[in-house]
């Protein structure tokens, strides 16, 4: 080996070394540490829980809307009649329910113990004319068909008359309870229908689920919409959240309820206060969007920042730049 080339190889072992030191060093030095990130896109796409046809639209593009406001509204006529079918069916199981709990009526009971006093004479009867027939038998005045009627039309009066003492029990002791459970099972299904209907009756009218801005309106009165179609995609502004991303040698300087600052880059704008409020755990190669001075190849944390935006000047995907305090001053992140 040359001389050239063995200065050339020394040369480099310099330079790669003073780099070394040089990085070792200002990842170790105090300072403020700035870092460079976005204003986090949150939308959420909102729609009807509900299928309809839309009846109004109370905001447009570009609203402010609060937790909790009136949206759109559907038509509920259909809802409504939906309804009133469910309250009259369950006014029918709760009357059948009522009667079998109830037991039969005391007339109900009445007329059967008549039947069967009427079976209990027919009975008398016939056995008095088994009698008759059998003594004309025993004498040779009568003959043996009208003592075979006789004795026919005996049994058959007893049969009646044991069937109608049969229904007076049923009749006394009521319904059974497998009846009454079946019917006491019919009505709450009844009810338990009639609150899924004035769900979806409230259901019918959407409201905002956060704080936020309408950033466009995708349907319009009068659209057919099936549930969960979209109808509006809110974007939500508060709590603002901006993403940014620390060096692995960085990561110890910052920690979670650290307070920041938030600058943009328009001119003479007010620093926004903020704080540390997620660290990832797990090391990612700098995306191509975070535009930092370290190389590209290095080893970067996500960090989410809360901000504190009064006045609502972050939109969402601004570029922003986040400082940290100075790594020297630890009263600040405690």
């Amino acid at each position: 080996m040359n001389a050239k080339k063995l200065l050339a190889i020394l040369a480099l072992l310099a330079l790669a070394g003073g780099g070394y030191w040089y990085w070792k060093d200002r990842a170790t030095a105090g300072g403020p540490l700035v870092l460079q990130g976005n204003v986090e896109v949150r939308q959420v796409n909102i729609g009807f829980k509900v299928a309809g046809r839309i009846k109004s639209l109370d905001v447009d593009e570009g609203a402010q809307v609060k937790t909790g406001q009136k949206l759109a509204s559907l038509d509920k006529v259909y809802f409504e009649d939906t309804l009133r079918q469910l309250h009259a069916q369950a006014d029918q199981a709760a009357a059948n329910l009522a009667k079998l709990e109830a037991g039969n009526r005391p007339e109900e009971i009445a007329q059967t113990e008549a039947v069967v006093a009427e079976r209990e004479a027919m009975a008398a009867n016939a056995k008095a004319a088994i009698d008759r027939a059998t003594q004309l038998l025993k004498t040779n005045a009568g003959t043996q068909k009208t003592y075979d009627d006789a004795l026919s039309a005996s049994r058959q009066a007893e049969a009646l008359l044991q069937s109608a003492r049969q229904a007076l029990r049923l009749m006394k002791a009521g319904f059974r309870k497998e009846d009454i459970a079946m019917a006491r099972a019919q009505l709450a299904e009844r009810k338990a229908a009639i609150e899924i209907a004035e769900r979806q009756l409230g259901d019918a009218i959407l409201y905002a689920p956060n704080n936020g801005v309408v950033l466009s309106r995708v349907r319009e009165a009068g659209a057919i919409v099936n549930a969960g179609e979209t109808v509006f995609v809110l974007s939500l502004t508060n709590p603002v959240w901006v993403r940014t991303y620390v060096s692995e040698l960085d990561l110890a300087r910052v920690k979670p309820g650290m307070p920041v600052e938030v600058r943009t880059d328009a001119p003479g704008a007010k620093p926004l206060k903020g704080v540390i409020g997620f660290i990832s755990t797990t090391a990612e190669f700098t995306p191509k969007t975070v535009e930092t001075r370290e190389l590209r190849t290095a080893l970067v944390y996500r960090i989410r920042i809360v901000v504190e935006d009064p006045d609502g000047v972050l939109r969402q995907g601004m570029p922003v730049s986040v400082g940290l305090p100075d790594a020297t001053d630890t009263s600040s992140a405690k």
